[in-house]
């Protein structure tokens, strides 16, 4: 039976780069895997075969440039070009052995190392008092764990863990092909095994067979005082199990913290406003107020003007990287003007405007002879 053109496989030019090679060859896998394509399997593992196979020859530049010039004949036995063939010897472990690589870029038989365990993201929501003081949080996680039953080995307590008897447990198998450059012999992860190197006989039932399970595991988080929206902190060895022995993950967690409705964050500084009456403004008064770690006196001078501010030393926010530094708290004032007065207040109120006419006159004129300077001086 006569073999398609690779490129029409493929679906795309003789001219295609090694970047649409690689795309159509992706695009046409996942079209025709055997495992999307259950209701006619013969006829999708065919495909797929020969969509591998076009892959292998036009992603390779030498077996690229052989086929270009001999076609399907250069990778048959008696073939044009075929000189080397038969002689039974692997190209690539030639080039290994003198030059440690091999020039098709395969990969050795060599069975998969130890993996490590995937990183986990946990997201946490915490108050500006939270943040200030710090705290230990119980975190509550999912995530895959070796199994305690097998122990990660994936077996039924009792039963063994066999070497794979199609690849001697290499998790690799070999493909001889015959080409005009002699016989090729490809490894790719064994079919019986997926690559592992060992056939589990009888599946661990707390498992399945897959040497690690889904737990809900509860970790102890130390939030540290000052901390700050978008901070992140790492647990070590709290992320997923490896595989085949690999080493734990890590597992991070990102601090989101809260808008508080009367305290505003800069820096390690807190802000806020505190309202005063106009008597207060002016008499001048001793104020309680609020600060993250309790009530504490503020004196407001005599003569204070409307958005005063005012600095509370090492009231504000402990630094996240010095705990024994903190922020300052800046309290801004906002005089407040009775909407209402009632007939005594506005009687009182009078008599000091009264009183207060000839200094408000002298201010007013000093004030015009001001704005006149400014404009003969323009």
């Amino acid at each position: 039976m006569s073999k398609r053109d690779y490129y029409e496989v493929l679906g795309i030019e003789r001219g295609a780069s090694e970047v649409e090679i690689k795309k159509a060859f992706r695009s046409q896998a996942r079209k025709y895997h055997p495992d999307v394509n259950k209701d006619n399997l013969k006829e999708s593992e065919e495909k797929f075969k020969e969509i591998n196979a076009a892959y292998e020859i036009l992603s390779d530049p030498q077996k690229r440039a052989a086929y270009d010039q001999y076609g399907h004949a250069a990778f048959e036995q008696g073939g044009r070009g075929g000189a080397g063939a038969g002689f039974g010897f692997d190209m690539g472990d030639i080039f290994e052995s003198f030059f440690g690589g091999d020039p098709f870029g395969r990969g050795g038989a060599r069975r998969p190392g130890p993996e490590r365990g995937a990183d986990l993201r946990y997201d946490i929501e915490i108050d500006l008092k939270q943040a200030a003081f710090g705290f230990e949080d119980e975190l509550t996680v999912p995530r895959t764990e070796n199994c305690s039953v097998c122990e990660g080995s994936g077996a039924e307590p009792g039963t063994k863990v066999e070497n794979c008897p199609k690849c001697n447990g290499s998790g690799q198998e070999q493909v001889v092909q015959n080409t005009m450059f002699g016989r090729m012999v490809n490894s790719r992860p064994c079919s019986q095994c997926r690559g592992e190197g060992k056939i589990i006989k009888t599946r661990c039932k707390e498992c399945q067979g897959q040497g690690r399970v889904q737990k809900r595991r509860k970790i102890k988080v130390k939030i540290p005082a000052g901390i700050d929206t978008g901070s992140r902190l790492r647990v070590s060895g709290e992320g997923e199990a490896g595989m085949r022995g690999g080493s734990t993950g890590d597992l991070y967690v990102y601090v989101h913290v809260k808008a508080d409705a009367f305290f505003k964050r800069d820096g390690d500084d807190i802000l806020c406003e505190v309202p005063i009456s106009m008597t207060q403004a002016a008499l001048g008064a001793t104020l309680e107020i609020p600060t993250l770690f309790g009530k504490e006196e503020l004196y407001i001078p005599e003569g204070t003007q409307p958005g005063a501010t005012f600095r509370m030393r090492g009231k504000g926010m402990p630094n996240v990287h010095r705990q024994s530094h903190k922020g300052d708290q800046l309290v801004s004032v906002k005089v407040s003007i009775p909407k209402k007065l009632d007939g005594k207040q506005r009687e009182l109120l009078e008599q000091f405007a009264e009183l207060t006419k000839d200094k408000q006159y002298h201010d007013e004129k000093g004030f015009f002879h001001k704005m006149k300077d400014a404009i003969i001086g323009e």
